[in-house]
Parts: C-alpha cells; structure tokens; sequence
C-alpha cells in the first residue's frame, strides 16, 4: 500500500486528493521505484485543470528521483538498490511508490544528488533541446527567453553562460531580474514597466534575435513576433498565461518570413539512447559546477495543492519539490 496524489475530476488545486494505492510487483520491462523526490513543472496543472486532458481518475507529475525496489520479470538494465530518475512521464509521479517502465529511467551517476535530479530532469532535459538541438546554439549567440527566472528560465540562464550564449530573459520584477543574472542571464527585461520589443531591438542594434523561448504562450503573442530578426524562430514550448489563439500564418510572411515550431521534451528525448545522451550532457554540467538545480521551495507531497497554488500564484523561483 502507497499513497498518491489524485485527480478524480478537472479543476483548480482543491480537486488533488491524497488516496491509498496498492502497487502490484512490477511487469516485464518495469521496476518498482520508491520516490525520494518529485518535481513541480507548470504542465501539471494543465493536467489538473483539465487544459491538457487526462483519463479519469488520474495520477500527476511527470518528474521524480528515486530507489529501484524490485525488478520485473526479464529487466536486466537496472539494479536493485540502484538509484534512478524520469521526467518523461508516464505521469503518476506523485506518489510514494510506483511501477516504472525501464525505458523510462535514466541511471543517477555520482555526485548528482536525488534532490537534484528530480528537480533537473524535466526542466534541465527541456533546455538541453531547446538549446543543443532546436537551436543548435554556438558561443556568441543572442536569444530571447521568456520567464527568465523560473524554474527552467534559471536553467537556460547558467546553460547559456556555460556554453558563451547572451540571453536576454523577460522578468516580473527587479529581484526577479537580479536573479535571472546572478545566474547568467545578460540582460534582463522588467516587462512589468519596460517595453519588451523596444528593449530587444535597442539591445541588438534594431535587428532583433534569431530565436525567442517562450513558455508563457497568451501574455506575449503576438508580440513575440515583432521580437524577432527576419527568418527568425519562435519556439513556443510552453503556455504558463494560456494558450496563443489561432495564427494567421500569413503574418509569419508579413514579419520577415519567420519559423514556428511547438516541441516536446517526449518527442526529443525518445528512443531511450537520446534521453541517456541528453541527461549525461547535462550530468556533467552539473558536476563540473556550471548548472545547479536551484530548488528555492519545498512541499510535502501530501501537500501538493498548496505547491500548484504558490507556483500559479507567481510565488515561487527557480524549482519546487515534492517530497515524499
């Protein structure tokens, strides 16, 4: 017997309920992991809300760290006792215990800690293929990156500083800002009092950026457009204010034959052998002290509507956990 977070109907934070599960053993292909940690990221609660639609009754979370249990029948890639970490999904991660699929689980090696795993997975994955594969970013680059100082806003600010890119990151405040550079973030836009699209073409002599990162979708369409050079690419990876409303794809034309694409972290990181790649990039980044995870709030998992209200709420920066 576990416990879990569940949903048995859409709705705000106080639709989560705290139920007693029974975790049968493990299948073929699967491995029992007892948690140690679970991450917070924003696509929870569209799955709470309804916005991305679930089968009913359903678990949440997508990211977590953990021990291997028990191993199903023919599964000889893990270990018991090993410890592990997702942030593909499935989703169900908020919970004590539960069955995973191996080509789910990505093996944790010394010196990354449980915490910071659960914390990385899924934020720190999604800037690795924003940067490293959508953008293929070199030294010298300047890209826009919306919600700077969020949980994988603090990621791209140090992954940009790693790897020589100027990033200039939207902020809701001044200590927001503060914490975006102290990261690694160039400049900063306060978009609370400055005009993003004046401040990008005064910051990159009138030409704009080749790439804007935008996980916040509705507050900043269609200006994010007007944000970019000619043949520029808007990377809507996320939709924090909402969803954009339909695009008349003749205005791509209309402001210099720009791109759009809308990538998932699931799609980039599957077969298995791209995720292990993908992790390992970013495992030694952290080991060599160029990115840290930046858990800045905790919640006990039991306590995860209050987690979903702080993070909607705009009260938190950088990662959250939940923990079991």
């Amino acid at each position: 017997m576990t416990h879990a977070i569940r949903i048995h109907t859409p709705g705000g934070p106080e639709v989560m309920s705290w139920d007693k599960l029974d975790v049968p053993p493990p299948g073929p292909g699967e491995v029992r992991v007892r948690h140690t940690a679970v991450g917070l990221n924003y696509i929870d609660t569209y799955h709470r809300s309804g916005a991305y639609k679930l089968p009913l009754p359903s678990g949440l979370g997508q990211e977590a760290a953990g021990v291997v249990e028990a191993l199903g029948p023919g599964v000889t890639e893990l270990k018991v006792g090993q410890r592990v970490a997702y942030g593909t999904g499935p989703i169900g991660a908020y919970c004590e215990m539960r069955n995973m699929p191996v080509d789910k689980l990505v093996p944790l090696p010394d010196g990354i800690a449980d915490r910071d795993a659960a914390a990385m997975m899924l934020k720190g994955l999604t800037v690795q293929y924003l940067f490293r594969q959508i953008g293929k970013l070199k030294a010298g680059d300047t890209v826009l990156f919306h919600a700077a100082a969020g949980g994988v806003g603090l990621i791209a600010c140090q992954w940009a500083r790693a790897i020589g890119v100027k990033l200039i990151g939207t902020v809701s405040s001044d200590e927001k800002a503060a914490l975006a550079k102290s990261h690694g973030c160039a400049e900063t836009i306060v978009y609370t009092r400055e005009n993003v699209i004046d401040r990008v073409k005064a910051l990159t002599g009138g030409k704009g950026v080749p790439i804007v990162y935008d996980g916040v979708g509705k507050d900043v369409f269609p200006g994010v457009l007007d944000c970019l050079s000619p043949r520029g690419l808007w990377c809507l990876f996320g939709a924090s204010s909402g969803p954009v409303p339909p695009l008349d794809l003749q205005l791509l034309a209309q402001k210099g034959s720009l791109w759009v694409t809308r990538p998932t972290l699931f799609n980039y990181a599957n077969p298995r052998e791209n995720m292990i790649a993908m992790a390992n990039e970013m495992f030694e980044l952290m080991r060599a002290g160029k990115i840290k995870a930046e858990v800045h709030q905790t919640f006990p998992l039991s306590k995860a509507a209050d987690a979903h209200r702080a993070l909607q709420g705009r009260q938190t920066t950088g990662a959250t956990l939940l923990l079991p």
